[in-house]
């Protein structure tokens, strides 16, 4: 179990530096956290190797009355990915879809325009990027932000996690390149079961990490 973010993140960061080895500097490498709850996990990371900071903005698309679920997701540079096996099973028709589609649409670009100020937005053309969330579920978002940093022109793409389900990689094979998880429990319950402090990421701590104030 992680005290907190900050502590799955100076956590990962250690397995990270063995995973990219002679690599990991701030030339070939850039970090990115998935607002909001993995950028303070990505920060440790980053801090830690010496790297570049940035982050990936994506969101969920859950089907209507269960959010819970995904149907899809969406990120930066136009990126939508749908699970057409969700959508169908839901039975989810393209009106209810573009509706959700949109209105997660609008908190994406509120996000990017809050965090504008704090960001410098880092090039991943030609780069390894290292994809941080606080952990993974579903996997929905993780996708989009695989397919956000492959828009980008990155040479290759890490997923990297404190938590995961057992077996999550094989529903990422074509996605990423390379895998991290400090953990993968037989019986997971959710991504928050892995802390002993999982309360809510603000905007404002995103920022704060972003300009470098974090700690």
């Amino acid at each position: 179990m992680f005290a907190d973010r900050a502590d799955a993140g100076k956590q990962l960061a250690e397995r990270l530096r063995e995973v990219l080895g002679e690599q990991s500097d701030s030339d070939k490498v850039v970090v990115v956290g998935l607002p909001r709850g993995g950028v303070p996990v990505a920060s440790q990371v980053a801090t830690a190797l010496g790297v570049p900071l940035d982050l990936i903005l994506v969101r969920k698309l859950g089907v209507p009355g269960q959010p819970e679920v995904a149907m899809g997701s969406i990120g930066e540079r136009g990126v939508r990915v749908v699970n057409r096996e969700i959508v169908r099973l839901a039975q989810v028709s393209p009106a209810d879809f573009a509706e959700v589609e949109a209105r997660e649409r609008v908190e994406l670009e509120r996000r990017a325009e809050r965090y504008a100020a704090a960001r410098t937005p880092a090039s991943l053309e030609g780069k390894i990027v290292v994809i941080v969330d606080d952990g993974l579920a579903t996997g929905a978002t993780a996708k989009a932000a695989c397919e956000v940093a492959r828009e980008g022109g990155a040479s290759r793409v890490i997923l990297a996690v404190p938590v995961a389900p057992e077996g999550w990689e094989d529903h990422f094979v074509g996605v990423a390149d390379r895998f991290v998880s400090l953990t993968t429990p037989r019986d997971f319950f959710g991504v928050g079961h892995a802390y002993r402090d999982f309360s809510q990421t603000s905007d404002e701590e995103v920022i704060a990490r972003l300009g470098g104030r974090g700690s």
